[in-house]
């Protein structure tokens, strides 16, 4: 019965429960059960989250988990799927919400925040709120989202249980407290619910685990099936296909969610940095009621390559570098982004030199964080297995070798050791419900992984709707990844169409010169119910290539570019228009 439901869906169905329990819902054969969203706002907490790759939604559950567990009433919903009329009468609110790229929100938050800064946003003179906002300070516009969201409560009359949260990529040395703090506050607001006298079988987890509940904190030990290169050997570029064993994990995926990898450093990538502060690998450091060797702390447990605002603060200071002090000030947002999009921890430490004590450095650089990566296959096709497409880190910077943790972890994998995994759903990301409806994917590069997945499941179910995929890269002869796969694809039917863009094979081509070439028939699919998928790179394609579509919706739509870009927007809310970006 339960089997298709989502996790708001879940948690709403537990609450709904919780009233059966408490005698709230009328008895069989009598009038229709009233939902818990028509509860009396004021005795329940509703937590609303936007995510890009997930993370809102752990932190947010992991809230509703430990608010329902305080016994108090609590809903759980993705921004995109809140009925926003029913801001109005909420008294109690907790958003969590992340930012992405250069201070873009989530996609599925974009119609709550479009209405939250519209003229039919209500007064909220009676609301108490929280937000929570994730994002990583490499980027210049750091948790923009969630301080829009904060300054935006705020005008509208609301008050302000704590002051906003901002988390970094160690996201829970800020969530945790912060969780906590919220909690408290939501208990002396909400009066919890004493236990119902029936003995009720609540539907969240308290039977034992089982091994099905492979998480984040708690990842699965995959092994290594396969691990090939899929470019041409005259490619500067290094990318990777992985197959790894999911047998006996019971970890189940759809086309479309995304695998946590969890990787270590390199041991010269360690040795160097040992070497360049001058300090004993050997030495035990304690930290977080922890204490283990510093080398165990880097290889396992720290970042060493990517660079993070909090280490160049601290590097400064320390070195006393007036150099690095003015690239903190808010007029140089854009100098210290290219700082910390360019270089790594090594890199900073060689220039601005500094002596850092091992407990120091432990305390000071970021917690390692697993890379997410979307999955390349269904699992109706591949039965205990799950597939990845790598694009592998790996260049020179003053002639010496930098590389991305978890991609060079994926190259250098084979069968000596196990990968710890977790899947991270994407519940944006999905094929459509109707098998008829046709599907448009846009992937160039490794952004082609997840229409991979698409394409297998299509096949495996007998989907009779259209497959379109418009891939580019650079070269056709070395880079046209999975060329036989597709090939196969267009001969049995699997596709019906591919279109081609290959920017450094002649006139340069990419993905959204091919849209606009054959941007007819591209509105025609779409205004016959077409869904729409685009996958990769944020900073560029995907402006690039939602650019394209406004123009293409205006010249074929037969309106001006607002209104296309307001008919996009549509597509984007009703869930026809999905970006899974990076």
């Amino acid at each position: 019965m339960l089997e298709g439901l989502d996790a708001s869906a879940l948690w709403w169905l537990s609450g709904y429960a919780a009233a059966l329990a408490r005698g709230a819902a009328p008895a069989a054969g009598g009038a229709a059960a009233a939902p818990l969203a028509a509860a009396a706002p004021q005795a329940r907490l509703t937590i609303l989250y936007g995510s890009q790759t997930g993370n809102a939604r752990r932190i947010a559950e992991r809230l509703a988990g430990a608010a329902e567990a305080a016994g108090l009433a609590v809903r759980v919903l993705r921004s995109g799927a809140y009925p926003q009329r029913e801001l109005r009468q909420e008294r109690l609110l907790v958003v969590v919400i992340s930012t992405h790229g250069d201070g873009d929100p989530p996609d599925d938050a974009r119609g709550f925040l479009d209405f939250l800064g519209s003229k039919r946003a209500p007064r909220l003179p009676e609301l108490h709120y929280a937000v929570l906002a994730l994002g990583d300070s490499s980027y210049p516009q750091f948790c923009l989202t969630g301080r829009r969201v904060d300054a935006r409560l705020r005008e509208l009359g609301a008050t302000a249980l704590q002051a906003l949260g901002e988390a970094d990529l160690d996201i829970d040395t800020v969530a945790t407290p912060w969780l906590g703090r919220t909690l408290d506050l939501a208990r002396e607001h909400l009066k919890p619910t004493p236990p119902p006298v029936a003995n009720v079988t609540p539907l969240r987890a308290t039977a034992a685990p089982t091994p099905a509940a492979w998480t984040r904190e708690r990842p699965f030990a995959a092994a290594l099936l396969a691990n090939q290169r899929i470019v041409g050997r005259d490619s500067t570029r290094d990318v990777r296909h992985i197959e790894l064993s999911l047998e006996g994990a019971q970890l189940d995926y759809e086309p479309g969610d995304a695998l946590g990898v969890w990787p270590t450093n390199p041991a010269w990538l360690v040795d160097a940095l040992l070497a360049t502060l001058k300090l004993d690998g050997a030495q035990t450091v304690s930290h977080d009621g922890r204490s283990q060797p510093l080398r165990e702390w880097l290889t396992r447990e720290r970042e060493l390559t990517r660079l993070a605002r909090p280490l160049v603060a601290a590097q400064a200071e320390r070195a006393r570098s007036a150099e690095l002090a003015r690239l903190l000030e808010a007029d140089q947002r854009e100098q210290l982004a290219r700082l910390l999009a360019s270089r790594q921890p090594l890199d900073l430490l060689r220039a601005w030199p500094a002596t850092w004590s091992a407990d120091d450095l432990v305390a000071t650089l970021r917690p390692l964080a697993p890379r997410l990566y979307s999955i390349a296959s269904s699992r109706k096709a591949v039965g205990e297995e799950v597939h990845l497409t790598v694009g592998v880190v790996d260049y020179t910077f003053d002639g010496e070798r930098r590389v991305g943790a978890a991609s060079q972890c994926l190259a250098q994998l084979d069968d000596t050791a196990p990968l710890p995994v977790y899947v991270e759903p994407n519940e944006r990301f999905r094929l459509p419900a109707d098998p008829a409806r046709d599907i448009i994917m846009i992937g160039p590069g490794t952004g082609v992984a997840p229409f991979r997945a698409f394409v297998q499941e299509r096949r495996e179910t007998g989907a009779s709707g259209r497959n379109w995929l418009v891939f580019g890269n650079r070269h056709f002869r070395s880079e046209f990844l999975y060329q036989s796969e597709w090939q196969e694809a267009l001969r049995t039917g699997s596709l019906d169409r591919l279109d081609l863009a290959f920017s450094r094979d002649g006139a340069k081509c990419h993905v959204q010169d091919r849209l606009r070439e054959h941007g007819r028939e591209l509105h025609a699919r779409l205004a016959g119910g077409a869904y729409l998928y685009v996958c990769g790179d944020a900073s560029r394609m995907a402006r690039d290539v939602h650019a394209a579509l406004v123009e293409i919706v205006a010249a074929h739509g037969g309106v001006d570019s607002e209104r296309a870009a307001g008919q996009l927007a549509e597509l984007a809310e009703s869930g026809r228009y999905v970006r899974d970006v990076y």
